[in-house]
C-alpha cells in the first residue's frame, strides 16, 4: 500500500484528490482513512470528494516539468455546520488579508538572502554580486569584496548565510560555483563583512573532484542548533555527464565523493567529531546524509531541530524530505522521477534501508527555496513549511501534524518563478523571484 499511495500522491490529500494515477481507487479509501480530521470528520463533502477522486484516476504518464506547470490546487471550504445540523470541525484556512506584495525590484536572478542583526538584508545575485537591502531600499552599489564566479547555466553566486553569533564573529558565508564550463565545483567561503566591504574571503570547504558542464551544484546553507553549518550539494548533473566513466549522478551513492550530499561542517570548515561516517572506511567524514539529486531547499525547524529539504526531479518526482544524520534517501537507486527523454530512470521507488520522501511532485514543481514557518504575524501558519516552486511560480503551504507528517499542502501564487522563501527578523516571509528583473517580496497580512 506505500508505493501505491505514493505513486498516487496521497501524501498530498486531500486536496489533490482528482490527480491520482495508476492502482489510486485504494490509495484513495486508505488515504481518507488515515487522515481522518481532514477527509473523515468532514463529513459533509468526504463522500463527494471520494466519488470525485475515484473519477480522476487514470493511467497517464508523468508529464515533463519543461512542459507542463504543476495544475492549482485549491484548498477545501465547508459550511460551518455539520451533515448533522451540529457544529462542524472548526478548520483553519488561509488568511485572505494575506497577500504577496512587491517591495521591490531591479535584483538580476537572485538566489539567496539572510539578514544582519540591524536588520539589512544581504542578497546573492547569482551572475555574481551581493546585495544590501535597507529600510526596504536596495543600494544601488554592489558589496565589493566577491570574487570571480563561474555563472555558467545553474551556477554563480548561490546561497548566503550570516554567521549566527555576527557581532563577536562577522563573517557571512557563501556557497558557489567556481572552476570553468568543463571543470567546475561548488565551494564554500566565508568573508568579514564590515557593513560596507568583504575582506578575507576564504575558501572553507569544496567538491574535491571537479566536473563537466554547468548543472546540479546545490547548493543551499542553515546553521544547526550546536553551530554547525549544513551544506546541500548536487549530484553533478545530468546523462551524459560522467565521472570515472560512469553517469555522474551514481556518485550520489558514493560515500566517497561529495556529490549528492548533506554536509555538516564546523563554522571554521573542519568536521564535526560526531558527523555519522566520521568512523566509517572510505566515507568522506563530512556527509551528513547522501542519495540526493540537488537540493535547493533547506531549513531547519527552531522548535522541534528537525531538518527538512526540497529536492529537484528530474522529469517530475521532485521530493519533500525530512533529513536525518546518515540517511539514504534513494537517488538514483529508487525514484519517481523519468528520464528527460521520458524513459525509465529506474524501476524501484522504495528500498529497504532507504528513506521515503514524505511529499513527490508530478508533475514537477521544481523547488527551490524552503522555510519553516515560526512566528506570530501569521498564527494560523505556526509550524507550517513553505516550499518555492519555479516551474509552478508558486508557494506550497504545506501543513504538518504533530509527528510531523504532511496532511496537506495549498499553493499561494506568485506569477514568477520562486528562487528563495525565508522567515525574516520582523517574523514577516520573504520570496525571492528567478527573472532578469527579480523581485523581493513579502507575505503581508493586513
Amino acid at each position: 500500500m506505500a508505493d501505491y499511495t505514493r505513486q498516487c500522491g496521497v501524501a498530498r490529500m486531500p486536496a489533490e484528490l482528482y490527480k491520482y494515477k495508476p492502482n489510486c481507487h485504494l490509495a484513495v479509501f486508505e488515504a481518507m482513512l488515515n487522515v481522518g480530521s481532514i477527509a473523515v470528520v468532514k463529513q459533509s463533502f468526504g463522500v463527494l470528494a471520494l466519488a470525485v477522486a475515484l473519477a480522476g484516476c487514470t493511467a497517464s504518464p508523468p508529464e515533463s516539468s519543461e512542459t507542463m506547470e504543476e495544475p492549482e490546487v485549491t484548498e477545501a471550504v465547508e459550511s460551518p455546520e455539520g451533515s448533522d445540523g451540529e457544529e462542524g470541525e472548526a478548520i483553519a484556512q488561509v488568511p485572505q488579508s494575506i497577500e504577496p506584495v512587491t517591495v521591490l525590484e531591479g535584483l538580476e536572478h537572485p538566489w539567496g538572502m539572510d539578514w544582519l542583526p540591524d536588520g539589512t538584508m544581504l542578497v546573492t545575485e547569482r551572475p555574481g554580486r551581493l546585495r544590501m537591502i535597507r529600510d526596504g531600499q536596495l543600494d544601488p552599489n554592489p558589496v565589493p569584496g566577491v570574487p570571480s564566479v563561474l555563472a555558467v547555466g545553474q551556477g554563480g553566486l548561490l546561497d548566503v548565510a550570516v554567521h549566527p553569533q555576527f557581532e563577536e564573529n562577522p563573517w557571512v558565508y557563501f556557497t558557489y560555483a567556481a572552476g570553468s564550463p568543463n571543470a567546475n565545483q561548488t565551494r564554500v567561503a566565508r568573508a568579514r563583512f564590515d557593513g560596507s566591504a568583504l575582506s578575507d574571503w576564504t575558501v572553507i570547504f569544496e567538491v574535491e573532484r571537479d566536473k563537466a558542464d554547468g548543472q546540479h551544484f546545490g547548493s543551499r546553507l542553515a546553521w544547526m542548533p550546536d553551530g554547525t553549518l549544513l551544506v546541500s550539494i548536487g549530484d553533478g548533473g545530468n546523462p551524459p555527464v560522467e565521472l570515472d566513466n560512469d553517469l555522474i549522478r551514481n556518485q550520489a551513492q558514493n560515500l566517497s565523493t561529495r556529490f549528492g550530499k548533506v554536509v555538516r561542517l564546523n563554522d571554521d570548515g573542519s568536521i564535526p567529531s560526531d558527523n555519522p561516517f566520521v568512523n566509517t572506511p572510505d566515507a568522506d567524514p563530512a556527509i551528513w546524509s547522501y542519495g540526493h539529486r540537488n537540493i535547493q531547499g533547506l531549513a531547519i525547524d527552531p522548535e522541534t531541530q528537525q531538518i527538512w529539504v526540497s529536492e529537484h526531479g528530474a522529469r517530475g518526482g521532485d521530493e519533500l524530505n525530512r533529513v536525518e544524520a546518515g540517511g539514504n534517501y534513494g537517488w538514483p537507486l529508487v525514484t519517481y522521477s523519468r528520464e528527460y527523454s521520458g524513459g525509465e530512470i529506474s524501476s524501484e521507488q522504495s528500498r529497504p534501508g532507504m528513506v521515503d520522501p514524505l511529499v513527490v511532485w508530478t508533475p514537477a514543481i521544481a523547488p527551490s527555496g524552503l522555510e519553516v514557518y515560526r512566528g506570530d504575524r501569521y498564527p494560523q501558519w505556526e509550524g507550517h513549511l513553505f516550499a518555492g516552486g519555479l516551474v509552478s511560480q508558486d508557494i506550497r503551504r504545506i501543513e504538518l501534524d504533530a509527528s510531523g507528517n504532511v496532511i496537506n499542502q495549498t499553493p499561494i501564487a506568485i506569477g514568477q518563478r520562486v528562487r528563495a522563501v525565508r522567515q525574516g527578523p520582523d517574523g514577516l516571509l520573504y520570496i525571492l523571484t528567478d527573472d532578469p528583473n527579480g523581485r523581493l517580496m513579502r507575505m503581508e497580512p493586513s
